[in-house]
């Protein structure tokens, strides 16, 4: 086998690899219960990994047996998902900007506000059409059940980093004056026209807040969190996966001029 297509087997070996960790990306990212409930963010990350692994596979094969045909196939195709990934990086980074979260005194959670969040966000996943699914999912899962088993004083419970969707679904708003019982039952509320959620709140434990806008806050806080955790990796797999391309593609020129000058000798001779 050439040197050139050495290189491009060894580099086409590295972005198979890369696209490992977007695949355990998207699986983390499904795997969590606001994006369970919330289809339109589960898969996309995950098929995209495997597109490029499936990719560079081909991409090391047709460096390996010197097939010229796969190779070029690979570098097209590498091409289209590197743009994909960057649009997704983009995209990603662009509608999870906007931080609609606040800080109340005295309590170690944030609370967090609809409006503060980009619009792409609450018309993509608040609105009339995909809330009513979203808040029955939220209600069959245990994102609220577990807190009565983590925190029974309310200092533990006040002073808890408990997550967005948590914060906005599972207690009703600070402001509106209501008094512990445990993470999920409150009583009394001293301000209840603070807020129009304080009048959704309800310790029926199929209800809860998941009514509530500072409920679609919460999920859209956490949906918020998670991506720009993982525009981390998706960011340093682009700069390997555009320096691979790179390598790939100076590789494949070369194994072509070699294979141009292997011929001329043949034919000369």
């Amino acid at each position: 086998m050439a040197v050139s297509n050495n290189i491009t087997a060894i580099v086409n070996f590295f972005a198979l690899l890369s696209s490992i960790p977007i695949i355990g990306a998207g699986i983390w990212l499904a795997s969590k219960p606001d994006n369970e409930c919330v289809h339109l963010f589960r898969w996309p990350v995950v098929l995209l990994g495997i597109l490029m692994l499936m990719v560079s596979l081909a991409g090391f094969v047709g460096a390996y047996w010197n097939r010229q045909g796969l190779l070029a196939f690979y570098l097209f195709c590498m091409a289209i998902l590197i743009a994909l990934l960057l649009i997704l990086l983009v995209f990603a980074f662009v509608v999870t900007k906007p931080d609609g979260s606040y800080s109340v005194p005295g309590r170690g959670y944030k609370e967090y506000r609809l409006y503060g969040f980009s619009s792409w966000l609450q018309d993509h996943v608040t609105n009339s059409d995909n809330w009513p699914k979203i808040r029955t999912c939220l209600s069959q899962s245990n994102v609220c059940s577990k807190l009565s088993q983590d925190y029974i004083t309310p200092d533990q419970f006040f002073m808890a980093h408990i997550s967005p969707l948590q914060s906005g679904c599972c207690k009703p708003p600070t402001v509106c004056g209501y008094g512990y019982v445990n993470p999920t039952v409150w009583t009394n509320a001293v301000n209840p026209s603070a807020d129009p959620d304080c009048y959704l709140w309800s310790n029926d434990q199929s209800q809860l807040c998941y009514s509530c806008n500072a409920c679609k806050a919460g999920l859209l806080g956490n949906l918020r969190q998670e991506w720009r955790r993982a525009n981390i990796i998706f960011i340093i797999t682009v700069v390997v996966l555009i320096w691979v391309y790179l390598i790939g593609c100076s590789a494949f020129k070369n194994a072509q001029t070699e294979d141009l000058f292997r011929r001329y000798k043949q034919g000369w001779a």
